[in-house]
């Protein structure tokens, strides 16, 4: 058996669920309307707004206003900071499940 896990580095930041599911659908598209955004993460625009701006805060995603004819409408993308560090986000993750499998396998009582 190995020895205790030492925990791979998660990304605080996008490690809360609303976040992580954001930064994952942003990370499919250049940029993507707000409401999208909401709708796909099931929010209300209040909880999509407060994590829109906790990730911009961190450098994760960037935000263009405009409008769309006559109607105000707000893009948000990730940034390359955004995206290294979902990428790393996810690899910690596996690393986590990886691990956790193999302790499992070597762990694990024979069938009698």
């Amino acid at each position: 058996m190995t020895g205790p896990m030492i925990p791979p580095a998660l990304d605080k930041e996008i490690h809360h669920p609303t976040r992580l599911a954001v930064a994952a659908f942003l990370s499919g598209c250049a940029e993507a309307e707000f409401g999208a955004v909401r709708d796909y993460c099931g929010v209300s625009d209040s909880v999509m707004s407060k994590t829109v701006t906790a990730l911009e805060k961190a450098g994760y995603v960037s935000v263009r206003k405009g409008y769309l004819g006559k109607r105000p409408r707000t893009w948000i993308s990730l940034t390359l900071t955004g995206r290294q560090r979902l990428a790393s986000h996810l690899a910690a993750l596996e690393e986590i499940a990886g691990t956790a499998r193999r302790a499992g396998a070597e762990g694990a009582a024979p069938d009698t």
